[in-house]
């Protein structure tokens, strides 16, 4: 194992780029299927695996909203919520900020309510059990008209205190950020934070980008790697500091490649990138084996590395104090690694 393989197993860091339904692993799909009395057309979780064989984005999101069929009762959204941060906490994840889509379960008679008892409930568990501090963010589905959009943004009110901010993810071809810009104009105004899905090598993906900062006003654009594409974007984004989550091993298989030389170049260009695992059950790798692909595919050295790290705190939605405390915590684990000092 190299030096900076080993920094990254061990090293303190937030994830905040991570769909909770894509952590959905066939064995537990298996047991939630059991529990609620559905019958898969997959005979084992090795015939699920065998089935990803992603192309697009499209190919993905057809396996993924089938997987949600077997999430119908608040315990199962606990479950699914509990398993990933066990599985975050072994990748010494001490903070994570966690999508969850509501109207892929409402729209299915799910309600509102169910999904976000067992979410909240395991995200207090995580924290007092794990010492994992979790919250969660809430994403409109960019191929379902903007009025669902809004219905669901009135819907999430009651529940103001268990969600921090609203994302935008699924389909991106021929729905642009600005088609949303009246559910995000509400939405902060109800004291949402707001980020925005940008994926890999859209139509577009630029100009989209350029609409997530100027017609919504998004402090963070989730991929946005093809902001290197364009100079004045890239200056844009380093003179506001906004965050960037990039997910590696989910661009391979939905893009053809880590965009690991993106990566390199967004750090080159003190932009405030960071690591993440996307849907790490379909894509087969958590947050350490994304950073690590990332690691041997661009040459990162240990101080870029705990950059990736760093960049996860400064650019997490939380407090000062709070942001301190990490950012002391992971400056102390890096003390006791040779050459991951800023610069080295």
């Amino acid at each position: 194992m190299s030096e900076d393989t080993a920094l990254i197993g061990a090293m303190p860091k937030a994830e905040l780029h991570l769909h909770i339904e894509g952590t959905l692993e066939p064995e537990l799909k298996f047991g939630l299927a059991a529990r609620n009395g559905i019958r898969l057309r997959h005979r084992s979780p090795a015939d699920i695996r065998a089935s990803y064989a992603f192309t697009d984005l499209s190919s993905f999101l057809a396996a993924y909203y089938e997987g949600m069929s077997v999430l119908r009762e608040e315990q199962d959204f606990y479950d699914l919520a509990m398993a990933y941060f066990r599985k975050a906490n072994a990748d010494h994840v001490v903070y994570a900020e966690v999508f969850f889509d509501p109207q892929a379960h409402t729209s299915r008679g799910v309600p509102f309510g169910t999904v976000i008892a067992g979410l909240d409930r395991a995200r207090a568990d995580a924290q007092a059990a794990l010492g994992l501090r979790a919250q969660l963010i809430m994403c409109f589905l960019r191929d379902m008209p903007a009025d669902s959009a809004m219905r669901t943004l009135e819907q999430s009110l009651p529940y103001r205190d268990k969600i921090v901010g609203v994302g935008l993810d699924s389909d991106e071809r021929d729905n642009p950020p600005v088609k949303f810009a009246d559910v995000f104009e509400r939405a902060r105004g109800e004291g949402y934070r707001l980020t925005v899905h940008c994926d890999v090598d859209q139509a577009d993906a630029v100009g989209h980008i350029w609409q997530c900062l100027d017609d919504i006003g998004a402090e963070r654009i989730d991929h946005g790697v093809n902001c290197v594409e364009d100079g004045a974007l890239v200056a844009r984004l380093a003179r506001d500091g906004t965050g960037l989550t990039v997910c590696p091993i989910s661009n391979r298989w939905v893009a053809g490649g880590l965009k690991a030389a993106e990566l390199k170049a967004m750090l080159d260009a003190s932009l405030r990138a960071t690591v993440n695992s996307d849907d790490p059950a379909y894509f087969g790798g958590y947050v350490n084996d994304n950073l690590a692909a990332a690691q041997r595919s661009a040459g990162l050295t240990a101080a870029e590395v705990a950059s990736l790290a760093r960049n996860s705190f400064e650019i997490a939605w939380i407090g000062a104090a709070e942001r301190d405390v990490y950012l002391a915590g992971l400056d102390a684990y890096l003390r006791r690694v040779p050459g991951s000092a800023p610069g080295s």
